[in-house]
C-alpha cells in the first residue's frame, strides 16, 4: 500500500493556524456564571440534594425556621442538603397542604470589585394527610324519638296509694267469705256503716278485692280491726326504673376583680372543684411551707392563710446583709427597698395557692378591693413561709437544705439554737433552683429525701433554663420536678419554651408564655383593651410605692405551686392520706401530653385538678385533641358531620376524640369519655384514615 507523506508547515503558517483556531474556538475565557434562582419541590420527602455549577464563594444568608441546610457556606459548586421539619411549620388549623419557603444565597465571584449577588431557592414540602371522623356514640337522626329520664323514687305510704287491698280469711274454718257475699261487698258495709265512701271496688280473687276509698288510712284502720280480715294494705305505687341522668352541676366562678384573668385555674378544673368544695368535704388542716424570698404579711389578699411569726413561720438567712439587717429570726417578710424594681417572688408563689376569695381590708388608695384568688379557697390549708433568697434573688444550699428539714417537722440548729416546727408542712414548694452538678447538690437532695422520709412532699421548680440540663433541687430523687405548660389556642396546652426538660420532670403546670418568643394571648382576657398574655397572675408588691399590687410572671417558679396546691387539697379532702399515695393520685390522673407516657417535657402530663378530686361535672362537650410527641398542638376543622382532615409533618401523633366534664377545653381526659388512636406519618405512610372516634 502506498503510504502518504503530511507536507511540512513553515513557523508562519503554524502561527497562522493558531490564531485561526482560537478565533474560531474563542479562545479568550468567559466570564463566570452568577448563581441563578431555582426551585426545589420535596414533595412527601424530608429531604433532598440541590446543586448549581459555581466558581465563587457562597453563604446561605436566610432560610425559614422549618428547613435546614447543610453546608450553609462554601466555594465552587453549590451541593447543599435541604431537610424539612414540617410541624414546625405547621399552623394550628393543620389546615396548608403544602409548606412553601426561600433560601437565600448570597455568592461572590473574584476580589476587588467582585461580582456579586443573591439567589432564591424556592422550597416545595407536601404535607401528610390525617383524616378521620368524630361522633357520638350512637348516631341517628328523627324526629318522633325523645330522652325520657325517670324521676327518683317517691317515698313510700298512704299517701303514695291508690285505695286498700282487702282479703279475708276463714272465719269458722269451713266457710269461706263467698258464703257470706263477696269481699267487695263485706268491706263496702264495713266501711259505710261508719260512714266512709267506697267510690269503686273490684275483684282480685276470689278472697281479696280492691277498692277505692276516700281515706285511705280510716280505711285501713277499720278494717284490720275486723276479726274477718287476714289483711288490709294500701294499693301502693311502683315506679318505672328509669335511670334518671345526672345533672350538671353549675360552675363556681370567683368574682374577684381580676379572676377572670387568672386561666390556669380554668385550665385545670377548678370552677369544679370550687363548687365541690361547698360540700365542706375539704377539712382536714395541711399546710403548705413555701421556702422562697419571704412574703408580704401586709399583702390585705393574703390575710388569715399564713402562719405568722410566732406560730412557725421563719427567716433562716444568716447573712445581716440579706435585706432585712437583722439576720435569723421569725419574720420572714421579703423586706426590699425603694430602689428594688422587682417585685415579692414568695409573695407571687404564695398567693397562686391561697389568695383570699371577697372582699380585702383596704390598704392603700386605688388598691384593688378584691384582687386575686388562690387554689385552696376555703380549704383548711394554710402557707408556712420560709425565707430562704435574699434581696439579690440568692439561696445558698446550706440555707435551703435547713429550710427543708425544719419544714418537714425535723429538728435543725440555727444561731446556736435548737429548733423545730410546730407546723409540720405536708407540702413543701421549692420555685428556686439552679444547673449545678448533682454531687454539689448532694446536701440539698439529702434533706430532701429525709424531708420525703419524715412524710413530706417536696415540690421543686423544673427550671428556666431553655435547654435540657438538669435543675437542683428539683432533680433530686425524692423532689418532684414541675414543668411549665402555657395555653396553644388549641384543645391542649403545650410545653412552655424556657421550661427546662430532662428525665427527672414528673409533672407539668401551667406557667405562662415567654412573651419576647412566644407571645401568647390565648386566654381570651382583656385587661385594659388590650388582649392580656397568656401569664400567671397573683399577688404582689410595689416596693417603690410601698404598697400591695398584682403582678403577672411567667416560669416554672408558677407552675410549681399549682402543683402543691393541689397536693394539699388531696390531703384536705381526705381523698390521699400521706405523699406516696398524694404522688400516685396526681399522675395517675394528670393528662398525658406529646409523646405517650412518662417523657422530659411533660413528666406524666399536666395536674388535673378536677379529676384528681373528684369534682362533679359542670360540662358535657365533644370535641377533638390532636397533638404529637413533642407536644405541638393541632386543631383542625370539623364539618358538621364531624369529618377532618389534617395536614402535617412527620411525626407521631395522638388523636383523641373526647368530651370535656370540667369546662377547661381539654376533651377526653382522666374520668372523661374518650377514643384515641395513636398514628405514625411520614414519607412511608403519607397519609392515614383513622375512621371513627366514638368516645365511650
Amino acid at each position: 500500500m502506498a503510504r502518504l507523506s503530511q507536507p511540512t508547515l513553515s513557523p508562519s503558517s503554524l502561527l497562522l493556524g493558531l490564531v485561526l483556531t482560537c478565533m474560531l474556538a474563542a479562545c479568550t475565557p468567559s466570564a463566570p456564571l452568577p448563581l441563578t434562582d431555582q426551585s426545589l419541590n420535596l414533595g412527601i420527602q424530608r429531604d433532598a440534594q440541590a446543586t448549581q455549577p459555581f466558581s465563587g464563594t457562597w453563604t446561605v444568608t436566610g432560610k425559614p425556621a422549618w428547613l435546614q441546610v447543610s453546608p450553609t457556606s462554601g466555594q465552587g459548586n453549590v451541593k447543599v442538603q435541604v431537610s424539612a421539619d414540617r410541624g414546625v411549620a405547621t399552623p394550628l388549623a393543620a389546615d396548608q397542604a403544602a409548606l412553601t419557603g426561600q433560601i437565600r444565597i448570597e455568592w461572590k465571584i473574584g476580589d476587588g470589585e467582585a461580582q456579586r449577588g443573591t439567589a432564591t431557592w424556592n422550597v416545595k414540602a407536601d404535607q401528610y394527610v390525617l383524616k378521620g371522623r368524630l361522633s357520638e356514640e350512637t348516631a341517628a337522626q328523627g324526629q318522633d324519638l325523645r330522652t325520657v329520664t325517670g324521676p327518683t323514687a317517691p317515698q313510700s305510704g298512704a299517701g303514695q296509694a291508690r285505695g286498700i287491698i282487702v282479703k279475708y280469711r276463714d272465719v269458722d274454718g269451713a266457710a269461706s267469705v263467698r258464703g257470706s257475699g263477696s269481699v267487695s261487698e263485706r268491706a263496702g258495709q264495713t266501711l259505710r256503716a261508719a260512714a266512709l265512701s267506697v267510690t269503686s271496688s273490684r275483684p282480685l280473687s276470689t278472697d281479696t278485692a280492691a277498692l277505692q276509698v276516700e281515706d285511705v288510712e280510716v280505711a285501713l284502720r277499720l278494717l284490720r280491726a275486723d276479726p274477718r280480715v287476714e289483711y288490709a294494705v294500701p294499693n301502693a305505687l311502683l315506679h318505672a326504673q328509669t335511670l334518671p341522668q345526672p345533672p350538671l352541676a353549675q360552675p363556681l366562678e370567683p368574682t374577684d376583680q381580676y379572676a377572670a384573668l387568672q386561666w390556669p385555674f380554668r385550665l385545670l378544673g377548678y370552677p369544679a372543684v370550687w363548687r365541690d368544695m361547698e360540700g365542706g368535704a375539704y377539712s382536714r388542716p395541711v399546710t403548705v411551707a413555701v421556702l422562697d424570698s419571704g412574703v408580704r404579711y401586709d399583702h390585705p389578699d393574703l390575710e388569715g392563710t399564713l402562719w405568722k411569726p410566732g406560730e412557725g413561720a421563719l427567716d433562716l438567712l444568716t447573712d445581716p446583709n440579706n435585706g432585712d439587717g437583722d439576720g435569723t429570726d421569725n419574720d420572714p417578710t421579703d423586706p426590699g427597698d425603694r430602689t428594688r424594681s422587682t417585685g415579692s417572688h414568695g409573695t407571687h408563689v404564695t398567693g397562686i395557692i391561697a389568695a383570699r376569695w371577697g372582699q380585702n381590708t383596704p390598704s392603700c388608695v386605688g388598691c384593688s378591693l378584691t384582687g386575686v384568688v388562690g387554689a385552696v379557697r376555703r380549704a383548711n390549708v394554710k402557707v408556712l413561709p420560709l425565707r430562704v433568697i435574699d434581696v439579690a434573688g440568692d439561696a445558698a444550699i446550706a440555707d435551703v437544705a435547713l429550710a427543708v428539714r425544719y419544714a418537714a417537722g425535723l429538728p435543725i440548729t440555727l444561731a446556736g439554737k435548737t429548733l423545730t416546727n410546730p407546723q409540720r408542712a405536708a407540702v413543701i414548694n421549692l420555685s428556686l433552683g439552679a444547673q449545678v452538678s448533682a454531687d454539689t447538690a448532694r446536701p440539698m437532695c439529702e434533706a430532701v429525701q429525709d424531708a420525703r422520709d419524715a412524710g413530706s412532699l417536696v415540690i421543686a421548680a423544673a427550671g428556666n433554663g431553655y435547654n435540657t440540663t438538669p435543675y437542683y433541687p428539683a432533680a433530686c430523687p425524692a423532689a418532684v420536678a414541675v414543668g411549665s405548660v402555657t395555653l396553644s389556642g388549641g384543645s391542649a396546652p403545650k410545653h412552655a419554651v424556657y421550661s427546662s426538660a430532662y428525665a427527672a420532670v414528673q409533672l407539668s403546670a401551667p406557667g405562662g408564655t415567654d412573651p419576647s418568643l412566644d407571645p401568647g394571648t390565648f386566654n381570651g382576657g382583656v385587661f385594659n383593651g388590650q388582649p392580656f398574655q397568656d401569664l400567671v397572675l397573683s399577688t404582689g408588691w410595689d416596693y417603690a410605692k410601698g404598697q400591695p399590687e398584682y403582678e403577672a410572671e411567667a416560669g416554672t417558679s408558677q407552675a410549681a405551686p399549682q402543683v402543691a396546691a393541689l397536693a394539699a387539697l388531696l390531703l384536705s379532702k381526705g381523698v390521699t392520706n400521706d405523699a406516696a399515695s398524694t404522688l400516685t393520685r396526681l399522675n395517675a390522673t394528670a393528662t398525658d401530653l406529646g409523646a405517650t407516657g412518662h417523657d422530659p417535657l411533660f413528666g406524666s402530663g399536666m395536674i388535673n385538678a378536677a379529676a384528681a378530686l373528684g369534682a362533679p361535672a359542670i360540662s358535657d362537650t365533644l370535641g377533638l385533641r390532636l397533638q404529637d410527641s413533642r407536644g405541638l398542638v393541632f386543631q383542625p376543622p370539623m364539618d358538621a358531620l364531624g369529618n377532618f382532615s389534617a395536614y402535617l409533618g412527620d411525626g407521631n401523633f395522638s388523636v383523641v376524640g373526647g368530651r370535656d366534664r370540667d369546662s377547661n377545653g381539654i376533651y377526653g381526659e382522666t374520668n372523661e369519655p374518650r377514643a384515641e388512636r395513636f398514628v405514625t406519618l411520614g414519607p412511608s405512610l403519607p397519609q392515614v384514615d383513622v375512621g371513627d372516634l366514638i368516645p365511650r
